[in-house]
């Protein structure tokens, strides 16, 4: 079975205290393949009606991907001292599995029309890194932040698809799912800005967000276990 993969949508915000002001907001698009298996039941209830339930795995290649952003900020405690600073993030889907049920038109004896929901799951992660440097300061340099998330998530998926049964008990699908495991949030490192030889001039704890979503657009070869006798011409 081929699955294709795409989009997927992130954002990193953090908070800054004392002399530590504003908020990032990073966004990125990435893409990448998906290839794994699935199991699943069928059953013809009415003349042009099917009704099931699918369970997937698969795993992802070349989901991976980050981006940087980079801004100045004015201090009104300290105007002739701004404030540089750049975030870097990155986030990754690395597997991802669904249990779902599904209910499907026949257009054809042999062509389904279908809508399909449920449950999702997925291994994420995700890291954050803060660079931070104050101008026109004597005795101190570039300050760092640093955090990272890997978890498995849970949450839902909806979508749809056409699937041709072209002979007896092989059929050739193609799928799209809108996937979402929901928000999560992970604490950084103390963002310390120190001078040299003596005591922090500021103290902040900054914390990133992302949400793990994205669409995926899939084609699949099945076959069909018929436990009644196979019939002549392709049927579900």
């Amino acid at each position: 079975m081929r699955h294709y993969f795409c989009r997927l949508y992130r954002s990193a915000k953090r908070q800054l205290h004392q002399r530590h002001f504003g908020a990032f907001s990073v966004s990125h698009n990435n893409g990448g393949f998906i290839g794994g298996g699935q199991l699943g039941y069928n059953y013809q209830f009415v003349p042009s009606w099917v009704a099931g339930f699918e369970a997937d795995v698969q795993g992802i290649a070349g989901s991976n991907g980050n981006a940087t952003v980079t801004s100045s900020l004015a201090n009104p405690n300290f105007p002739t001292q701004p404030l540089f600073q750049t975030a870097t993030v990155s986030r990754q889907l690395d597997w991802l599995g669904t249990l779902r049920g599904r209910l499907g038109l026949l257009a054809t004896p042999t062509f389904l029309l279908y809508g399909t929901g449920g449950l999702a799951f997925g291994g994420v992660s995700a890291t954050t890194n803060i660079t931070q440097v104050v101008a026109n300061l004597a005795n101190t340099g570039p300050y760092f932040s640093l955090g990272n998330l890997n978890n498995a998530r849970v949450g839902w998926t909806a979508g749809g698809g056409v699937e041709w049964m072209f002979l007896p008990n092989w059929s050739l699908k193609v799928e799209y799912l809108y996937y979402s495991l929901g928000s999560v949030s992970y604490a950084l490192s103390p963002l310390v800005n120190n001078v040299a030889g003596t005591f922090p001039l500021s103290i902040a704890l900054p914390r990133s967000s992302t949400r793990f979503n994205g669409n995926i657009v899939r084609a699949g070869i099945d076959y069909h276990f018929n436990w009644a006798p196979a019939p002549v011409v392709a049927k579900y």
